[in-house]
């Protein structure tokens, strides 16, 4: 499968007045979105904490999180992002694309509807 694009806008999720509109990496090896700490701070996101996460080299390293209001293809939700360093592509994780009801497609490289089970 290639690698799936999307256009996402990103805002305060207390203020959605500020945002930026970022093109993001679908990334289903990517448990939370990703995005560069500048971006996040320009729009007035705050750090909440900190996790540890391990790299695709095998290292771990600690980032600061916090939440931002996410949009993607006329879905919205508040969801968990992580402040990635200023070089880092940014990435839309699967946490992100399951609370957006949306998941990624194999055979045609999109995003497509998440059939959602209530048990």
């Amino acid at each position: 499968m290639g690698h799936i694009r999307l256009k996402a806008r990103i805002s305060n999720p207390l203020e959605k007045s500020k945002y930026v509109e970022l093109e993001l990496l679908a990334d289903t090896g990517a448990i939370y979105t990703g995005v560069p700490g500048s971006v996040l701070r320009s729009i007035g996101v705050v750090e909440s904490g900190k996790r540890k996460f391990k790299l695709a080299n095998d290292r771990f390293e600690e980032y600061p999180i916090g939440e931002a209001y996410i949009e993607v293809e006329g879905n919205g939700v508040t969801s968990l992002v992580v402040f990635l360093p200023e070089d880092a592509t940014p990435v839309l994780g699967v946490t992100t694309l399951e609370l957006l009801g949306l998941q990624a497609d194999p055979v045609t490289g999109k995003l497509k509807p998440l059939e959602l089970y209530l048990l």
